[in-house]
């Protein structure tokens, strides 16, 4: 069985503000009919890459590709095969849900009963069928999500972009347009790259990329990433979390890390860990916690700092 190519194929890409490296050689492949994720936190890079991939800018080096094309090169013709939905509302609020859709056709070339019977068409599997003739200001944040969704799939592309598509929603809302995505996934066979910085969301992509400054730190299925941590996560509280974590690390051969003024340790059986710590250093716990592996342990794991680090946060 011969492989097929990959949709979206970036190779090295580098980008930089004056001074400052916002992508630092970014290669991954996107399949056919994938649903993929870029997570990571505010200043990882994720939003660069993806002005780049919907060919809003041209990266300093290196190659980004979707369905052959490169970004580039020929950014008229990958504009007809691409949807983009953006983090930032695109609709006109004061015209009718039709009117919005029949202004995004005309861009494309899209007239009469062809461009009549479309509109129907995507209204119809967004749900807002019944409020064509309403103005989209009337419409809840998840109404105008869903018609930005129809905008950019009106045009009938191959592969879907979307810049943190759910900001703004409630959780109903969120729910709805992730079932939405994996439909169009698997009836429909769209290629979906998704930028996200809730853990939530990512658990539902096929595969990430997960990056930091610019990095792709880890890379692989939701389920691929978490097992690499090999046990549990274990979270101990104590007046002395420095002094605390260089004693297990003495004492049990352990990678113990002080973040947000927790000790942190990865290790198999987790609860037969809790004892042994508890025992060996009496009265200095406070309070402990053991879970399962999660995204955000995959990321401290490959960086060695919690999701959101106050850079993060003002970035």
């Amino acid at each position: 069985m011969v492989d097929q190519p990959s949709v979206i194929s970036l190779h090295d890409v580098v980008h930089k503000y004056e001074d400052r490296t916002a992508l630092n050689g970014v290669s991954f492949d996107v399949q056919s009919a994938e649903l993929f994720g870029l997570l990571g936190p505010n200043g990882s890079g994720k939003t660069t890459l993806f002005r780049i991939l919907s060919t809003l800018m041209v990266p300093v080096a290196g190659r980004a590709t979707i369905m052959g094309l490169d970004v580039a090169r020929d950014p008229g013709r990958l504009r007809h095969l691409i949807g983009v939905v953006f983090q930032a509302q695109s609709i006109d609020v004061k015209l009718t849900a039709m009117e919005n859709l029949r202004h995004q056709g005309h861009l494309y070339g899209l007239r009469g009963a062809t461009l009549r019977a479309r509109i129907e068409e995507m209204l119809e599997r967004v749900g807002l069928a019944d409020r064509a003739q309403e103005k989209a200001e009337a419409f809840s944040g998840g109404m105008q999500r869903r018609l930005e969704l129809a905008k950019g799939l009106l045009h009938h592309p191959s592969v879907l972009l979307l810049d943190e598509p759910t900001t703004g929603l409630d959780p109903g809302a969120r729910r709805d347009l992730w079932q939405y995505l994996a439909t169009l996934r698997d009836q429909e066979r769209v290629t979906v790259l998704v930028t996200t910085h809730l853990m939530e969301e990512a658990e539902r992509c096929d595969r990430l990329a997960i990056l930091n400054e610019g990095n792709v730190v880890a890379l692989g299925t939701p389920d691929e990433l978490k097992h690499e941590i090999g046990g549990d996560v274990i979270l101990l509280d104590s007046k002395d979390p420095e002094s605390l974590a260089r004693r297990i690390r003495s004492q049990f051969a352990l990678d113990a890390q002080v973040l947000q003024q927790q000790v942190r340790v990865e290790r198999e059986n987790g609860h037969r860990f809790v004892t042994d710590v508890v025992e060996a250093f009496p009265g200095e716990i406070e309070a402990v916690s053991v879970s399962k592996p999660t995204l955000e342990d995959v990321f401290i794991h490959r960086t060695g700092h919690r999701f959101w680090t106050d850079e993060a946060k003002n970035g």
